[in-house]
Order: C-alpha cells, then structure tokens, then sequence
C-alpha cells in the first residue's frame, strides 16, 4: 500500500478535528497540521503526526528544483512536492533520481492523484491530500490499491496428486471475503493459483469468510507487487485479498495456523507455462473457475480451468529482479 496523508490547513480545532477523525477511522498513514494541534492530533488515534514547519515541503517549478529535490530526498525520511505546471515529467524524473526518501506527491483530485501513484509504473511512495470524508475514502482507495487489479488467466489442470502429510498454512484476515474472492498462492513466484476464501456453507463445517486455507509452508503469496512465503506470516502483515475478475484489495493478517495435514499436488499449465501448489487434501479447500465459481480439491478432475496469475521476473526477498533462475 502507498502512504497517504491529509493536509489539513484548518485554523479552527472542532473543524480540523473531524477531518483528522476522518483520516484516522479511513486509516490514513498521517496528518499535517498545525503547531497548535500536533499533541491535541496524536490523542485521536494511533497515526504519524507532522506539523507545518517540521513537513520537508518542495514545490517544483524549475529544473533547480528538480535537483534540489533529489538532494534532500538523500537526507530526509520523508519528501512532499507539488508541481506548479506540467508534473508527469518531473515526478518522472524525480522517481528516478531520489534517495532513500519516500516521496509524497501533494496532489488535488482523483486525477492527479492516479498519475501520481502510477507514473513510471512504480508511482510516488504515497500523496498528500485534503477534502471531504467522502473525497478521502476515495484517495484511500487508489493509495490501497481498491481500484487495483491483478490479470487472470485459465489454466488447463494437468496432474493431481496426493503427496502424503506436510504443513499447511492457514491465513485468517482481519475482512470478510465474498465468494469468489482469495488469495494467490504457487510454488513458482510467476505462477500462482487463485485459492479460495472459506466463504461457501458447507455440510460438513460452518463457513469462515475470513479464512483462505492458503497451502504448503513453502509457498509464495502475492502481496501487491511482492511475495511472501507463507511460512513468514505472522499477525498484522499485509496480505492482498484478490478476486476471480481480478480486482484486488488489500487486508492484514490476524492469525495464522501451521498445522500437519494431507496434502495434494495439483499442476496446471498455460500456453506452455507449468506451475503447481501444494494443497491440504480437504473438501473444504477450493479453488476458483474462470466463471468465479469454487471448485473443491476433492471434485477437480484432469482437464478442469482454473483461475491463475502468471508474473514475468524471478524474485529475490520477495521483490521483481533480472536475473537468470528456473524454478520447477
């Protein structure tokens, strides 16, 4: 998820304080206030606080202040810029060229807060805004990824397999999934499976819409534009909840479970492309067609489609890298 602060240039406290209310239940990443109201701001809620004169501001209107922007970004935490005139080519640059810093673009609507958090493909680390309860929920969808989506495919099942017992991990969130909602899961980085939430009734058990009984500890799981085992999983970690139309929203962690359970190999390919994951071998865990339905382990047949994601670039602690590996 990219930062997204508000700036809230009210004087008057009853007012700044419902728009930072606002920014606190929305869960916003922080508030730019006024000297006055930094303490009053931090007793609200849980949620950075920077006042006026302590924010690294930069307004960029000249290729010197392009550069003076890369050079601070090296010694500060945090850098927020505005663009006076044309912004795509400096904020272009400006990813490019900065340090360490997180660079948060000042924007002022829906629009420009879009380019900013997708410029260059990477985008600004987050924007800075203000507006009403309603604007604000609607940067927070963008600064999540709530308009987000991720590109699935079918895929042809070609082997299922029980493997015998292993640990599985079971991924219990902090949302309500509906069905046809889950999470991406594979043994491969660049071929994952969409793995169904527990949001169907079952005979046999109580529905759980905030579960995905995930598979092998040694598994990846899409989080945005990273991966994680799930074995590394722990309570309050991001976890990217996806959809069988490819829409994508984001959830944290509230519990996982290891446990020791049969488990089941299932293999599928796509236009010449294998991937596998390594499921608990249970009625109860599912995955999901093309048309968004849940098909248990326990009914998939050689032959069935299936919903995939298929990535492009190997990964190194989680992250995209050019590099050569071939992963079976």
């Amino acid at each position: 998820m990219k930062e997204i602060w508000l700036i809230c240039r009210e004087s008057d406290w009853e007012k700044a304080k419902k728009a930072i209310k606002d920014a606190v239940e929305i869960g916003f990443t922080g508030c730019i206030v006024a000297d006055e109201f930094v303490e009053r701001t931090k007793k609200l809620g849980r949620i950075e606080v920077i006042s006026f004169n302590e924010a690294p501001f930069l307004k960029i209107k000249s290729a010197d202040d392009q550069m003076r922007a890369a050079e601070i970004s090296k010694k500060t935490e945090r850098l927020f810029v505005s663009f006076e005139d044309w912004k795509i080519i400096p904020l272009e640059n400006l990813i490019a060229m900065k340090g360490n810093a997180k660079l948060i673009a000042i924007v002022n609507g829906h629009e420009d807060a879009e380019v900013a958090l997708t410029t260059l493909e990477k985008g600004a680390d987050g924007i800075a805004v203000s507006g009403s309860r309603e604007e604000l929920l609607q940067y927070f969808k963008l600064a999540s990824g709530g308009e987000a989506g991720v590109e699935l495919r079918k895929a042809k099942l070609k082997e299922i397999r029980p493997l015998g017992v292993g640990e599985r991990v079971c991924i219990d969130t902090v949302s309500i999934m509906e069905p046809g909602e889950g999470m991406l899961v594979g043994n491969k980085a660049g071929f994952m499976f969409l793995v169904a939430s527990e949001s169907e009734e079952s005979e046999y058990v109580a529905s759980r819409p905030f579960r995905v009984n995930a598979g092998s500890v040694n598994a990846y799981v899409k989080v945005g534009g990273k991966t994680k085992y799930l074995m590394e999983l722990k309570g309050g970690d991001e976890v990217e909840i996806v959809r069988w139309d490819g829409k994508a929203r984001q959830s944290y962690v509230g519990r996982v479970k290891i446990e020791r359970r049969p488990l089941l190999l299932i293999k599928a390919e796509v236009d010449g492309e294998e991937g596998t994951v390594i499921l608990q071998n249970a009625e109860t865990i599912k995955l999901v067609t093309p048309d968004g339905r849940h098909v248990s382990v326990s009914e998939l047949k050689v032959g069935d489609e299936v919903l995939v994601w298929l990535g492009t670039k190997s990964r190194h602690f989680g992250m995209e890298v050019e590099e050569f590996i071939i992963e079976k």
